[in-house]
């Protein structure tokens, strides 16, 4: 018998309490999952390069 340990959301890593948020931010506006997906990865990918400029401007 295995045990099943769950880990408080408050105790979850931050990145994992933000996609939560971010998950019911978006289920609560009833989108369709092509538009969520489609903006998500335009939100990728401003994040990657706003992640891009930081490390090129630190160095």
């Amino acid at each position: 018998m295995t045990k099943n340990s769950t880990t408080p959301l408050s105790e979850a890593a931050p990145e994992v309490q933000l996609a939560v948020d971010l998950i019911q931010l978006l289920e609560q506006h009833q989108l369709p999952a092509e538009l969520v997906l489609g903006a998500l990865k335009i939100v990728q990918r401003d994040y990657q390069n706003k992640l891009q400029l930081a490390v090129s401007t630190s160095t």
